[in-house]
C-alpha cells in the first residue's frame, strides 16, 4: 500500500519539525519567552499532526484486514519497522519538550 508509505514519510517529517521547533523553544526560553512558547507550541502542533497521520495508518490498515484480509508479511514488516523507528523519535521529541517545561 504505497498511502502508508507516504503517511509514514510525512509521519517522518513531523517529528523532524517537532523536535526542531522544541529545540529553538529551549534555546529562546531565557531569551524571549513569547518567541520560546510560540515554537513550542508549534512542536506541540506538530506532534498532533504526526498522531493524526499514525492514527490513520492503523485505520487504513484495520480496513485492510476487514476487507481484504491480513496484510502481506512483508508490508507488516516494513511498517512495524518505521513505526518503531518513530515512536523512538517521539519519545526523544517528547523528552525535550519536557525539558522545556522545566
Amino acid at each position: 500500500m504505497k498511502i502508508i508509505e507516504k503517511l509514514s514519510k510525512m509521519i517522518e517529517e513531523e517529528l523532524h519539525d517537532a523536535e526542531k521547533y522544541a529545540r529553538c523553544a529551549i534555546k529562546w526560553k531565557t531569551e524571549n519567552q513569547d518567541l520560546a512558547n510560540l515554537f513550542f507550541q508549534l512542536s506541540q502542533e506538530e506532534m498532533g499532526h504526526m498522531q493524526s497521520l499514525h492514527n490513520m495508518v492503523v485505520q487504513l490498515i484495520q480496513d485492510y484486514r476487514r476487507t481484504t484480509g491480513e496484510p502481506p508479511e512483508r508490508m507488516l514488516a516494513v511498517y512495524d519497522y518505521l513505526h518503531e523507528k518513530q515512536m523512538k523519535h517521539a519519545t526523544k521529541v517528547k523528552a525535550i519538550q519536557a525539558m522545556f517545561r522545566e
